[in-house]
C-alpha cells in the first residue's frame, strides 16, 4: 500500500487521456525510481509551464507567449485562415507542416445535447478577424462528426457576406474521426483535397 501522496499522484495521472489507473501507477513507480533525474525534471517542466502558459489573444492557441509563435511568425500566410475546434486540432494540422497560414481556435463545437451555443464559441471573434480584412480563404477544418459539420455549416453561413473563399477539408477523413488522432498522411490528403463549401 502506497502513501496518500503517491496515491494522489497516481490518481492525478490516471485522469490524463490514455492513462488508466494501472498505467498511472506504473508511471508513478517509474518516476519514483528515477526521482533524482526524471521526477525532478518533470516537476520543473510542469511548474514552468504552469507559470508561463497563456492563451493567444489572436487565435486561441496555447503557448508560453502572446501572441503565440504561429501568429507572430512573419513567414505565415496572413491571407489564409484555418478554423479548428480545439488546440489539439491546431497542433495536429500544424505538425503536418502543410498549411502555411494562420489559425483560429473555436474552443469547441456546436452541440444541442451538450448545450454549446454559438455564443459559447469564439465565432464572434472570428467575425471580427474577417471584418479587419486581409483574409482571402477560410478553411473550415472541423472534425468529421455531426456536431463538427453543423458547426462548419453555421460558420459558412455567417461568412457569406464577406469576400472570402470558404473551403473545408476533404471528406476522406473517417466519419466520427477526430483530427488529433489522424496520421500526417491522412491530414495531408485532406488538406490538399479541400474544396469550397456547398
Amino acid at each position: 500500500m502506497a502513501s496518500q501522496e503517491i496515491e494522489t499522484l497516481a490518481s492525478a495521472l490516471a485522469r490524463l487521456p490514455g492513462l488508466g489507473p494501472r498505467s498511472a501507477r506504473r508511471a508513478v513507480l517509474w518516476l519514483v525510481k528515477r526521482r533524482e533525474t526524471a521526477l525532478a525534471q518533470l516537476v520543473g517542466a510542469l511548474v514552468e509551464v504552469q507559470e508561463k502558459l497563456v492563451e493567444c489573444a489572436v487565435c486561441g492557441n496555447v503557448d508560453t507567449r502572446d501572441p503565440c509563435g504561429i501568429c507572430a511568425d512573419p513567414r505565415r500566410d496572413q491571407r489564409a485562415l484555418c478554423v479548428v475546434e480545439d488546440v489539439a486540432d491546431l497542433w495536429a494540422l500544424d505538425r503536418a507542416k502543410l498549411f502555411t497560414g494562420r489559425y483560429h481556435v473555436l474552443g469547441g463545437r456546436l452541440s444541442a445535447l451538450e448545450g454549446v451555443r454559438p455564443e459559447d464559441l469564439t465565432i464572434d471573434k472570428l467575425i471580427g478577424r474577417m471584418e479587419a480584412g486581409g483574409i482571402d480563404e477560410v478553411v473550415l477544418a472541423m472534425n468529421a462528426t455531426l456536431e463538427g459539420q453543423t458547426t462548419a455549416h453555421y460558420i459558412a453561413e455567417r461568412l457569406e457576406g464577406y469576400p472570402v473563399r470558404i473551403t473545408q477539408l476533404a471528406h476522406g477523413l473517417p466519419v466520427g474521426g477526430e483530427l488529433d488522432y489522424l496520421d500526417e498522411g491522412t491530414l495531408a490528403q485532406a488538406l490538399r483535397a479541400r474544396r469550397p463549401m456547398a
